[in-house]
């Protein structure tokens, strides 16, 4: 079992998936997000190597990815599970962010179903952090045995 906690431990993830047998787990305990392609990358090699992702912490932003590429079969969540959701964004030279709104409408289009409308449900992504936790997550995913 590996643990994601960073983005350089998602990294390092990244890089050991190849030699892992799928009986094998990811668990993510703590991820603030980042930039999408390192993510995009790790949940494409999870949802080849077949293996199961729980999520057992904050899984934040570029982190909820996971929800688009890993079939959802393949997704638990513990009782210390949070998703957070937020409109795209990018950097400028100076450090500024700024929205991204078709990037946005993309990444929304990518949720599943229920995860799309508990989040059209809240006003849809924007700058505001959506936290979905509790029982209004454990009726989208089941919880981890």
């Amino acid at each position: 079992m590996r643990r994601v906690t960073s983005l350089k431990a998602l990294i390092l993830a990244s890089a050991l998936l190849a030699a892992a047998p799928a009986s094998a787990e990811i668990r993510i305990i703590q991820s603030p997000g980042g930039q999408v392609g390192p993510f995009l990358d790790l949940f494409e090699k999870v949802r080849e190597s077949g293996e199961r992702v729980v999520i057992d912490g904050p899984c934040l932003s570029a982190c909820t990815l996971v929800l688009s590429i890993v079939p959802g079969e393949r997704i638990c969540v513990t009782k210390r599970a949070v998703l957070g959701f937020h409109a795209a964004r990018s950097v400028d030279r100076r450090g500024r962010f700024y929205a991204e709104p078709e990037a946005s409408v993309a990444v929304l289009a990518a949720y599943p179903g229920p995860v799309r409308d508990w989040i059209s449900r809240r006003g849809g992504l924007t700058s505001r952090l959506l936290l979905l936790k509790g029982r209004d997550l454990a009726a989208i995913y089941p919880r981890c045995r």
